[in-house]
This record gives C-alpha cells, structure tokens and sequence, in this order.
C-alpha cells in the first residue's frame, strides 16, 4: 500500500509539473521582438523618447524592443495597426494625446506615460515682435496672410495652435508635414514663420538667434528656459497645452502584461541617468501607472475634441 501510495504521489506531482508548463510559457514575455510603432516620421520628439525608453525595457525583459516610424494622417494609420494587433502584445504604440483626439479610446489599454512636456510658440525673426502681446498685434494686422507649421496635420502642436488663434480671435493657414526634423527647418529658412514647437526644439535655437522664443504653454515657467514667459503671463490667462508620449497596447492585451510593461517603465523614470535623458527633449519624466494614465486620456479627450472640431478634422 505505501509503494502505491507513493507511486500516485509521484505520478500526481508529474502531472502538476506538466500542467504548469502551459502558465509558465503564457508568462515568458515577450516571446520574440517587440515592436514600438511611432505614428510621425524619424527624428521628432516622439521618435526620440520612443528610442530612450526602447533600451531599459529590452534590458528589463530580455527581448529587443524595436522602434517602426508610420507616419500618415495625424497618426491614426500606427494607431489602426496597434488596435488591431494580435492580443499577444508584441506591438505597441508610442501614443500622443493627437491620436487619442481621433482614434476611439476603447481600442487601446493605456499602459504607463513615459513623461510630459509643454510647447514653445516660435516665430521667424522677420516677424517683428518679441512678446506675445506685439505677436498678436501683428497677426491682427495682417488677417489671413500668416501661415504657421503644422507638424503633423491634426497632431498636438496643430491643434494647440487651433486652441490658441481661436482665444485670441485670429485667422491663419496650416501648413502640414509628416513630422520629423522638416518643420523646424522650414521655420529657421524663414519658409513658415510660426511654429508651436516642442520644448527640445525651442531648446536646440535658443540662443542661435535663427528663431524668437515668445511664450511657454505650461502653467508655469519651464527651468530650461527660465526667461521665456507663460501665455497665462502674457495675457492669456487659463491657457494651456501639454503633450505626453505614451506606450499603449490593443485592448486586448493581457492586463497582466501591460501591469509588467508599466512597472518597468516607472522604473525607468526615476533612474536619474534616464531622466538626464528625457530632459534633453524637454521632458519630465512620468512613468504613472495605466489607471492613471487612463485618468489622463479622460481629462485630455474633452480638451482636444474642441480642437478637433474647430480644426475640422474628421474623427473615426
């Protein structure tokens, strides 16, 4: 009796170890590269941060994470394809509030905010004005004549400047791009003499003299550029627009997976040599959990739908 007794023990214990192999396999994370899908052209702010955050999280889960450049229509094309990716989260979007303005939210799981940062308004030396105020005295003055860069039609920087010529009661034209390094090149040639720029930018002409730095889209004054002031100072007050670069999976995702993901990128915020990273695009670092960061996209989508419309872009 105690031989078969034992000899059931052991057969049980076997079967225990092969039932587990299947969990332990559904675990093993990620299984083959993962992809993080950009939805503007190389060499913009998103692609950057998606290129920093790519190497902790290839350390951290023994896998490359590689980073595709799609862009096209405002960064729904990435978007669609993320949504519709395989359930085994092998590809992820490196979203901006832009997509989630046009792309429906119930598509995605947010999975963690890697960090935020404010625009610049930006002009061409040749338009004369050095404060916000003589800024929108000019462009008063010269209605319909003024074009300004739209780095990605329907993107954030677009629909912050729509935000802002809609209070100051001002009409201008759009020119769009893909993204990339192109708009501000164009800016500096003197070729589209207005651009809502990102923080990193702004940084990169400060002191070149080929571009004037007249306001700040931040609440308060930003420590890289302490002495350019805040449209909230220079006479727009309540005005405010703030843009985050976030990793985001198909809604069908494992929660399991996307907690796993999100934990590791909190991780990579408070690494100082990291932040040093970020801060060099102009941006702080977040790394807030996927509750929070849908709480976030919640607070966003009122916001950037008014943009949306007075832009007259077309929603899916």
């Amino acid at each position: 009796m105690v031989r078969g007794r034992n000899a059931l023990v052991a057969v049980l214990g076997v079967l225990a170890i092969a039932g587990s192999i299947p969990s332990a396999r559904a675990q093993a994370w990620p299984q083959k590269p993962v992809k993080i899908v950009v939805p503007f052209a190389p060499g913009g702010n998103t692609d950057g941060i998606a290129r920093l955050i790519a190497q902790p999280l290839g350390d951290a889960f023994g896998q490359q994470f590689v980073v595709e450049n799609r862009p096209a229509a405002g960064g729904a094309i990435a978007a669609e394809a993320v949504a519709r990716s395989s359930a085994d989260g092998h590809m992820l979007l490196m979203g901006t509030p832009s997509q989630i303005a046009i792309i429906p939210v119930k598509d995605f799981a947010p999975i963690s905010v890697i960090g935020t940062n404010p625009y610049v308004l930006v002009v061409h030396p040749r338009i004369p004005a050095s404060t916000l105020a003589e800024f929108v005295d000019y462009a008063r003055g010269h209605p319909d004549k003024l074009t300004y860069v739209a780095p990605i039609f329907g993107g954030l920087s677009h629909l912050s400047m729509v935000l802002f010529l809609k209070r100051a009661g001002l009409e201008m034209t759009p020119v769009s791009y893909k993204g990339g390094a192109a708009p501000l090149t164009d800016v500096i040639a003197g070729h589209v003499p207005i651009y809502f720029a990102t923080l990193s930018e702004a940084m990169s002409q400060a002191n070149s003299g080929a571009i004037r730095l007249l306001a700040v889209s931040s609440e308060k004054r930003v420590r890289q550029l302490p002495d350019v002031p805040t449209f909230a100072e220079s006479g727009f007050p309540g005005f405010r627009a703030l843009t985050w670069n976030g990793l985001m999976a198909t809604s069908a995702m494992s929660t399991e997976i996307v907690g796993r993901i999100a934990k590791e990128v909190s991780h990579a915020a408070k690494d100082a040599t990291f932040a040093e990273r970020l801060a060099a695009f102009g941006v702080d670092p977040l790394g807030n959990s996927p509750a929070a960061f849908a709480a976030m996209i919640a607070a966003d989508i009122a916001l950037w739908g008014e943009a949306v419309k007075i832009a007259g872009i077309q929603a899916k």
